[in-house]
């Protein structure tokens, strides 16, 4: 399934904002105050730095800030099985895994796109 650029920087707010309502649910002593920083650092991320990646000055740099929201997908992929396993059903981690997991595929999808079509500009050929 395809994106337009506004529809997955509002998914990326949404999956942000999901993140931030669960880990209200979480203990408030060290580990659940741990857990709840880490995660909203984490998830809340890849909104802002996908808009600072439509605003890339080129491919490179495009590329360079599609793979930081990625990597901060993944981080919080961790941090959701952290939740998962120490707090069982209290958060609704199998939803937001799985909005997690289809979003680091956009994004993997969408960095093979850009760099084939700049390795195609580089030999010359069409990039479409």
């Amino acid at each position: 399934m395809e994106y337009t650029p506004n529809a997955l920087e509002e998914r990326l707010i949404d999956f942000g904002a999901a993140i931030c309502k669960a880990v209200r649910g979480l203990p408030r002593d060290y580990v659940g105050t741990h857990l709840h920083r880490q995660l909203v650092r984490s998830a809340t991320s890849p909104a802002a730095n996908y808009a600072e990646a439509r605003g890339a000055e080129s491919t490179r740099d495009f590329v360079h800030k599609m793979q930081v929201c990625l990597k901060e997908l993944r981080e919080t992929s961790v941090w959701l099985r952290f939740v998962h396993r120490l707090c069982g059903s209290t958060v609704d981690t199998d939803r937001l895994t799985r909005e997690c997991s289809e979003l680091i595929a956009v994004f993997v999808s969408g960095i093979n796109t850009a760099k084939a079509k700049s390795r195609r500009r580089q030999q010359g050929q069409p990039a479409g």
